[in-house]
């Protein structure tokens, strides 16, 4: 039987361990063992923040739409409660953009969503 060499392949898989550590400090840029370990470590970081990042977006935008709703009198989770009643389907992104970006048609929703809110209401809660 034929001998069969597999130094290519061994030092191809190397390269690209080390390809992906580039960039990486001391040992791990250029040390296989460590280099191995820093890309686990890195694809567990890197999967457990995209989870996190959605969740800190999600944070983000109920903190715009509080902000947003209390120049109009109300409070975020009654502002939500009035969304659902009213069966207006408006996600919480698109009700963040439109609080920073358009603030007179985010006024329009929250006005067709709560036809309570007066002028003087608003006027009370600004002066405490």
């Amino acid at each position: 039987m034929p001998r069969v060499k597999r130094g290519t392949t061994h030092v191809k898989r190397r390269k690209s361990l080390l390809k992906r550590t580039k960039g990486y400090k001391w040992g791990r840029k250029n040390k296989i063992k460590e280099a191995k370990t820093a890309v686990l470590k890195a694809g567990a970081h890197a999967y457990r923040d995209r989870r996190t990042k959605k969740r800190t977006a999600r944070s983000l935008w109920q903190i715009r739409i509080n902000a947003a709703v209390r120049e109009e009198g109300i409070t975020y989770s009654k502002f939500i409660d009035l969304l659902k009643k009213s069966k207006v389907e408006v996600d919480r992104k698109i009700l963040s953009d439109l609080a920073q970006n358009n603030p007179e048609v985010f006024k329009a929703i929250v006005a067709a969503v709560n036809p309570v809110t007066s002028p003087t209401k608003k006027l009370n809660s600004a002066q405490k």
